[in-house]
């Protein structure tokens, strides 16, 4: 008889953040982010952490060395959990790693598998594991979910291995890497923008906490994707929460190098006018930033609330 069945979740980032011990006031945010945006709230990884060398050094040894734990961790994921079925398992992380949040008839048809009660296992086990997650996209009008079950990948570190390790593998055995600055290599940028809007989804709650919003208020939220009709122009937002109250809280969850400028508001305001609602829905747009803002955004007055990552590793 099976008496307890525990699922761990990943740690949260204020947990996360005290992996960096007598170095975490010493060491930036965003510095923290760089590695969080691999690790996630793996405690396995986290305890791989050397906060004595910088974050790009750390990441080079860890996944762009032959020798890199995190470099042969996927492989041994898959040995370990799935055994001789690892390849379906596989094959369907793949195209979620490149069809983010897609239904079970498109992951069938993506991966080639005929549809049947094999392939749905396949996606609890995943989900089990930890390395998907489900949602339902929701009318805004209606404030209904769907019945349609969509997939993405919500693990950090196979999203970081799917987008970047593997495509540079033989790279990698070759030590292309090991003189080879992390941040010029082609898509760098867009990569560590997918790990950061993983990274926030992940930790939902502390950002309610931030923006004051009770669980218990809230009707729908995750990643929304308006689909372009005929009447409606198409639309993608990071992460969107609509509260029982009549409140949308558009959250641009946004990574750049470099202080962010007023050009973000454009962007957003874009995102606003092709939502397809209601009247009596107010929208808060969020800002969601890793390395600063201008003071000229600032100073706008756009953003209901402007999030630096650093106050999500605090409590």
């Amino acid at each position: 008889r099976i008496d307890l069945v525990l699922t761990l979740e990943e740690l949260s980032l204020f947990e996360c953040n005290q992996f960096w011990g007598k170095y975490a006031n010493r060491i930036s945010a965003f510095e923290k982010f760089k590695v969080l945006s691999i690790t996630g709230g793996v405690p396995r990884y986290l305890e791989s952490i050397v906060p004595s060398i910088p974050a790009e050094e750390w990441i080079r040894q860890s996944c762009f060395t032959p020798e890199g734990f995190l470099f042969r961790e996927f492989d041994q994921i898959f040995h370990d959990l799935f055994s001789s079925r690892n390849g379906t398992y596989r094959k369907i992380l793949e195209y979620l790693g490149q069809t983010p949040n897609a239904s079970l008839e498109e992951i069938c048809s993506g991966i080639g598998c005929a549809k049947g009660g094999s392939l749905s296992q396949y996606v609890k086990d995943l989900s089990a594991a930890g390395f998907i997650r489900s949602s339902h996209p929701w009318d805004l009008k209606k404030t209904k979910k769907s019945k349609l079950n969509q997939f993405r990948i919500s693990d950090n570190y196979i999203r970081f291995y799917l987008k970047y390790i593997a495509p540079n593998q033989e790279n990698i055995l070759q030590g292309f890497f090991q003189e080879q600055s992390l941040g010029v290599n082609p898509g760098w940028d867009t990569v560590m923008g997918l790990q950061f809007e993983n990274l926030v989804i992940q930790n939902r709650k502390r950002l309610y906490q931030i923006l004051k919003i009770h669980p218990g208020d809230i009707l729908a939220d995750g990643p929304y994707f308006q689909k372009t009709t005929q009447r409606v122009r198409g639309c993608q937002i990071d992460y969107l929460i609509q509260t029982r109250f009549c409140t949308l809280y558009l959250c641009e969850v946004k990574f750049s190098k470099h202080p962010l400028s007023k050009e973000v508001i454009q962007e957003v305001e874009q995102k606003i006018s092709r939502l397809n609602m209601d009247s009596n829905l107010s929208i808060r747009p969020v800002l969601i930033h890793v390395n600063g803002v201008e003071e000229g955004l600032r100073s706008e007055g756009f953003f209901s609330e402007i999030i630096d990552f650093g106050q999500m590793l605090i409590e």
